[in-house]
């Protein structure tokens, strides 16, 4: 499996990408291709296209959750693919891959919306949709894990805003991850972990029946995390011994600083390329 980040926070230093604060990963395996998350702005497809990487036949889109970080690119895919089609161009529209939840609007008292500016009606438009709760195989060894069961009790503690309709805050409950079986272990791959990245492995292994970790990347949402989360992350995390932890996105600074004296923090931004066999 071959993971390239299309977008983060950050760009590799003399990579000329653009960044901004969002995800996305291009993940190739098995002759497949999936798009994992859009970020905000649909600078994905500006930086896929200076790294030579073509997203006209992705196989999978897959929606980690529903936050305008990682779903406000869509509408810059849907307009790839119609000026595709006006050229005569040939190209692939994926199945698209996320909880049942991700597109129910959201907003905060700050924000009038949180999630989606696609309604599941309009993408069902343009998308063949597959919205589950439970794992999808994306491959022989990648998968979908669906809803994270939330287990432990440092992590998942805050609420985003409240869904339409909703009596009570958000929890995002929709919030999910990738687990690639890897010759060393897992991979874990989050959009932003409001699952809790602890919550995320466990189930990975859980559904694989595979206990090492290799190697985690994506956004692990520590975000001036309170004592209790930071702690019970790192107690955990040393535990696990991972490989490498590429932490990015929705991790802060004296979170990677602290993670660093527990785990193999690696370098990881916009024009990151890693192979995972």
């Amino acid at each position: 499996m071959k993971l390239t980040v299309l977008v983060d926070n950050n760009t590799l230093i003399d990579r000329y990408f653009l960044a901004e604060p969002g995800l996305s990963f291009l993940i190739q395996d098995e002759e497949k291709n999936i798009l994992f998350d859009t970020g905000y702005s649909g600078i994905f497809l500006d930086n896929a296209q200076k790294m030579g990487l073509d997203l006209a036949n992705l196989d999978y889109l897959v929606l980690s959750h529903s936050h305008l970080d990682h779903t406000w690119g869509l509408d810059r895919l849907l307009k790839f693919y119609t000026e595709l089609a006006i050229e005569k161009r040939s190209f692939k529209k994926p199945i698209l891959i996320t909880h049942p939840q991700t597109f129910i609007s959201g907003k905060s008292n700050d924000l009038n919306e949180l999630g989606s500016l696609l309604s599941k009606g309009k993408l069902e438009q343009h998308f063949s949709m597959q919205l589950s709760k439970w794992p999808q195989k994306l491959s022989q060894r990648l998968t979908f894990l669906g809803e994270i069961p939330r287990k432990n009790s440092f992590e998942s503690v805050s609420t985003f805003g409240r869904k339409d309709g909703a009596q009570e805050d958000d929890w995002v409950v929709e919030d999910s991850a990738l687990v690639y079986n890897s010759n060393q272990g897992l991979v874990i791959i989050t959009g932003c972990s409001h699952a809790g990245i602890c919550n995320i492995c466990e189930y990975a292994k859980e559904f694989s029946g595979i206990e090492r970790i290799a190697e985690i990347i994506g956004g692990l949402h520590l975000q001036n995390p309170s004592e209790m989360q930071l702690h019970g992350t790192l107690e955990y995390l040393e535990n696990q011994k991972p490989d490498a932890v590429r932490a990015c996105h929705c991790t802060d600074l004296n979170s990677k600083i602290a993670l660093s004296a527990v785990v193999n923090i690696k370098e990881v931004g916009v024009g990151s390329s890693i192979d995972y066999e």
